[in-house]
């Protein structure tokens, strides 16, 4: 009997592990190891928009006007926000099965913000374990 030719190759099934971890809300926000998915990226990103807007206005509403405590205050707010939206990204690019650094890319103008959406806001990320770890279930 001859070989089929052109019949596709069976995938190896038990190296691809489908396994899935989870992480806390602090590993989520605070770590830079592990993976998250993309439901848990835009679920964060909304969390920070939100919290900023009812920071900021409830800074606004305290300080009645003083610019010089609202510039303080925000400063003192937005060093925790940065790092809270970095480690979402690095845990987003390591489910794409790339490096942290590339959250470097939105400092590119008018590209990089755009690659980085695309990359970490609609592409999936890899669903069998990758070089940072297993998936991640919700």
């Amino acid at each position: 009997m001859s070989e089929n030719v052109y019949q596709a190759p069976e995938a190896n099934l038990a190296s691809a592990s489908t396994e899935t971890t989870t992480l806390t809300m602090k590993e989520i926000l605070f770590s830079f190891n592990g993976r998250i998915p993309r439901k848990t990226y835009w679920y964060s990103f909304l969390g920070i928009i939100v919290a900023s807007f009812v920071f900021m206005f409830l800074v606004a509403l305290l300080t009645a006007g003083n610019e010089t405590a609202i510039s303080v205050i925000t400063l003192i707010f937005y060093i925790p926000l940065m790092w809270v939206s970095l480690a979402v990204q690095v845990k987003r690019w390591h489910d794409r099965n790339k490096s942290g650094w590339w959250v470097l890319i939105g400092l590119v103008p008018v590209i990089g913000g755009i690659w980085a959406l695309i990359e970490n806001g609609f592409l999936a990320g890899d669903e069998a374990e990758n070089r940072f770890g297993k998936p991640t279930s919700l």
